[in-house]
């Protein structure tokens, strides 16, 4: 199962002329699912203290995928889709909390930083442990729908 990894409701400043989220706060949802993810990972403010460690966002591919109004309630599941020594390729993934329905995706790229240096660093050992646990979780989940997609409009036809 997808970790839960934020919940909240859509409030008045998020919404456009239209009655929608607008684009940029799906965004700012996503980062603070990714800010779950970190404190999950035990790289929350006393994880990121004694690691010296936090984790920076490399690329970020976002999918909207129906209208989101005012006053409704949402939940980030999120799916590690895989990781190395340094990074982490995850997917949250935006729903109503009882719902199936995917409101928007994103696909991001996370890399671990070194924050006194400023360069990209192995995970500490207890961020790592917890890693493969949450990697070993998803194992068996299928691959989100909208991973890998490209942006590009079809060949023009002659």
């Amino acid at each position: 199962m997808n970790l839960p990894t934020y919940r909240t409701t859509i409030s008045t400043e998020w919404v456009d002329y239209n009655g929608h989220l607008r684009d940029a706060f799906y965004l700012l949802i996503f980062s603070y699912a990714t800010d779950a993810l970190m404190d999950h990972l035990g790289l929350d403010e006393a994880g990121r203290a004694r690691s010296g460690h936090t984790l920076y966002t490399l690329e970020c591919h976002l999918n909207y995928l129906a209208e989101v109004k005012l006053g409704a309630e949402v939940q980030v599941r999120t799916q590690l889709l895989a990781h190395d020594g340094k990074r982490l390729h995850i997917h949250h993934g935006l729903y109503y909390p009882e719902g199936e329905e995917l409101l928007a995706a994103s696909e991001q790229m996370l890399m671990n930083i070194d924050s006194a240096g400023g360069r990209s660093a192995a995970f500490d050992e207890q961020v790592r442990q917890r890693l493969l646990a949450l990697a070993q979780a998803h194992r068996s989940l299928p691959m989100p729908l909208h991973v890998g997609r490209v942006i590009a409009l079809p060949p023009a036809r002659a």
